[in-house]
């Protein structure tokens, strides 16, 4: 296959790149049974990580992702080669991004997809920030015909059933361009996987004339209603001019539970007073109450260009883009308890927006030098891009001190506190880069290439990196390949301004507590030690074999080197100090802090097998990645946050592979795979400190068989997790009433049955 990411030379393919590429079609993609993008190539490419995380604020709604375990804002994300808008969420303290931020890529339907190239080698010094750990570059279907996909899946245990429907249809325009046009529907039923409280077990006990839920709340994946649209055009002005757009829409909308409110044990909410003669929370919700948290998302990304030729020999293409996330959140079933009976059930929380513009000038030169047998590329050009974060105040009642909290009756929306006034406001940030990038040939054997990109931020300043990249080549069919590079991270507008609010559940004492995550540059975190942010800085090293056959046997592997400084993260907590003005109620506060340093090893392993067996054709591929991250060091907030180095070593699994075996034969396909996950820890917030549990080794048998009936119509059925397996339960977590870590690598929820059923013309 022919890759044009992590070069912007002349084209490649995967065993000829100087560097690290899998590629993955809309067929690979297809045999997932995945409804979402992130989840399907979490089945498929060897160093990629999702995690699911039901009942965690709006992580429950939004996945993180990463590549070699550097976390979500570390990986960047490409559509057709154009930089993807961030989404405006910035993960909680509690979610495995803890402070990052990332692109929704779930957003993009499925069926839109032509190929996904994902470049796992440091690639900034080529494409800017956000790639210490790669690149994941999108590429949109082009080609004409219609293709409509109708799907459904549920798990084994009879719930979380999913409705899917897409559909794509292409235009060729003769010899002027193409059109294709897609939608995708989807929408999703919560799944439970979930134990009675045993609090609540003890509550029905104490008062048998009420009737409990059973379980008072629910732990599992959220409700979720998703509708996508989108389209992508080409069009020759002229033998030499390309104009090019392409556009993509998504909406989502879903719904989570949170913690579940004891009227024995929840004295800030139930708590009766003089100040409000004769009003009891109990008379509103008698047997407690689990708010309900909801989440509405918009994301829109619309770019278009031009591109040609000045000569034969040099190539440009000029573009500009608009993106905008915007989140609505709300909570519904809860209380003010400090307003008492002029307290609403439901609250508008607010909106967090991220709007980005960028505009690209790129130029491509084949330079001629006598000595060679093969021209230089030069790669040259420019970017300007500017990020706006905007975060919009909720009610006044989602944050309101109301008179009852002289009395000790808790403030704000109980479960998810409103965006408040003082909150609110808006941030921008602009960046100017330009780039040089060369690849030289040395002879038939020999090639080696060099980048450098210069950057210069707003907030904080400029930045130069760049790379070096060699491959050689020992046989025609076996080469050795390796870069060095250097990379940087620069820290956002909702990093660099923004403070959020969140309540937990201290599984020791079953009381809601609440957190407070200040900006670096709010004069209590002066206070408590915080510094204005600066850039993340990386040294990537990688060295890599490839290798392919006459006997259908290829692949590679690469080892590779990841140091990392001045990391991102959140500080330890502190106590508010005395004197302090505390209106929203803090039990502690962070902030976000350049913390500490490192290093991250590793091991790729792409292996691909294509054979005849019997009257049909085999193919097996193996997918491995080792990787293991250490902390180097650190200031003394990391000395004192135990939390901040395990989440960082040991959250995930060192070890993860997949081996798919596929048979086409006639009318028929049929695929196994084995997907393998390594031991890995969690760790449960708690006020005064976390507590952690390891889990050991999961292995998965995903089965499917697919039915060509004529050269229209097909059908596909299989099941992910054939066996039904489980990790090891969530001891530290039995007291709130969930079964299985909600921060699993993979997912918890048993066997996933699928059909699907797609029309082609």
């Amino acid at each position: 296959t022919i890759v044009s990411t992590g070069s912007r030379g002349s084209q490649r393919t995967v065993v000829d790149a100087p560097v690290p590429v899998d590629i993955l079609s809309a067929k690979d993609l297809n045999k997932s049974g995945q409804n979402s993008l992130d989840k399907a190539m979490g089945f498929r490419v060897p160093s990629f990580n999702t995690v699911q995380t039901p009942v965690n604020d709006a992580t429950s709604l939004l996945d993180p992702y990463e590549i070699r375990n550097l976390g979500p804002s570390r990986a960047l994300i490409l559509i057709n080669g154009k930089r993807k808008n961030a989404s405006a969420l910035v993960y909680t303290q509690t979610s495995p991004g803890r402070g990052e931020t990332g692109s929704d890529i779930s957003a993009i339907p499925a069926d839109a997809i032509k190929r996904i190239e994902v470049l796992r080698d440091g690639a900034s010094a080529q494409y800017g920030s956000d790639a210490i750990a790669g690149v994941i570059n999108i590429i949109l279907e082009d080609g004409p015909g219609t293709e409509i996909t109708a799907g459904y899946s549920q798990y084994a245990q009879g719930d979380g059933a999913s409705r899917d429907f897409s559909a794509r249809t292409g235009w060729s325009l003769g010899d002027y361009g193409s059109l294709v046009l897609f939608a995708e529907l989807s929408n999703s039923d919560a799944t439970s996987r979930t134990r009675q409280r045993p609090d609540a077990i003890a509550f029905q006990a104490a008062h048998p004339e009420l009737d409990v839920p059973n379980p008072v709340q629910r732990w599992g994946q959220p409700e979720l209603e998703s509708r996508r649209v989108g389209f992508n055009v080409k069009a020759n002005a002229s033998e030499t001019l390309e104009l090019y757009a392409f556009g993509l829409y998504s909406h989502s909308d879903g719904v989570s539970d949170f913690n579940w409110r004891n009227p024995d044990t929840t004295t800030g909410a139930y708590r009766t007073t003089s100040i409000f003669p004769g009003w009891n929370l109990r008379s509103l919700y008698p047997v407690g109450f689990s708010p309900q948290y909801g989440n509405v998302q918009n994301d829109l990304q619309l770019v278009g260009g031009l591109r040609g030729e000045i000569t034969p020999k040099l190539r440009w293409d000029v573009s500009a883009s608009y993106g905008r996330n915007a989140i609505d959140y709300s909570l519904k079933n809860s209380i003010n308890a400090s307003l008492g009976p002029a307290s609403p059930t439901d609250f508008d929380l607010g909106r967090l927006t991220q709007t980005e513009k960028n505009a690209n000038a790129d130029f491509n030169y084949e330079w001629e030098v006598g000595a060679l047998s093969k021209p230089i590329n030069v790669a040259f050009g420019g970017e300007f891009r500017q990020e706006t974060y905007q975060v919009r105040a909720g009610d006044s009642a989602s944050y309101a001190v109301g008179p009852g909290a002289a009395a000790g009756l808790e403030a704000n929306s109980n479960g998810a506190p409103g965006f408040s006034a003082s909150q609110a406001g808006q941030w921008s940030q602009r960046s100017k880069a330009a780039y040089v990038d060369m690849e030289v040939p040395l002879g038939e054997r020999w090639s080696i290439g060099a980048a450098s990109r210069y950057e210069d931020f707003s907030s904080f300043g400029s930045t130069l990196d760049g790379k070096l990249s060699a491959r050689f080549a020992i046989t025609p069919d076996v080469a050795l390949r390796g870069t060095v590079s250097s990379g940087f991270r620069a820290p956002t507008p909702a990093q660099l301004n923004t403070t959020s609010t969140t309540q937990g559940l201290d599984t020791r004492t079953l009381q809601i507590f609440t957190s407070g995550r200040l900006s670096p540059n709010d004069p209590l975190a002066q206070l408590l030690g915080a510094k204005p942010l600066k850039p993340e800085e990386s040294r990537t090293a990688s060295l890599g074999l490839t290798w392919r056959t006459d006997l259908g046997l290829s692949g590679s592997v690469d080892v590779y080197q990841i140091k990392l400084t001045d990391r991102f993260s959140q500080s330890a907590s502190f106590a508010i100090p005395a004197g302090t003005p505390n209106p929203l109620g803090y039990t502690s506060v962070n902030y976000f802090t350049n913390d500490f340093d490192t290093t991250t090893t590793g091991v790729d392993v792409v292996g691909n097998y294509l054979r005849d067996l019997g009257a049909g054709r085999m193919t097996l591929t193996l997918a491995y990645n080792y990787n293991r991250t250490h902390v180097d060091n650190g200031s003394t907030s990391v000395a004192t946050n135990e939390t901040q180095r395990v989440l960082f070593e040991d959250r995930l699994p060192e070890h993860k592979g997949s081996l798919t075996g596929s048979w086409d034969i006639g009318a028929w396909s049929l695929m196994a795979r084995m997907r393998y996950y390594g031991a890995w820890t969690d760790s449960s917030g708690n006020a005064v400190g976390d507590i952690y549990q390891r889990f050991g080794a999961m292995s998965f048998l995903d089965l499917a068989v697919g039915y060509r009936i004529n050269e229209h119509h097909s059908l596909r059925v299989g099941a992910d997790n054939v066996f039904d397996r489980y990790p090891d339960k969530a001891t530290f977590q039995a007291s709130r009433g969930l079964v299985y870590s909600r921060n699993a690598p993979y997912d918890t929820d048993g066997a996933n049955l699928y059909a699907q059923y797609r029309l082609t013309f």
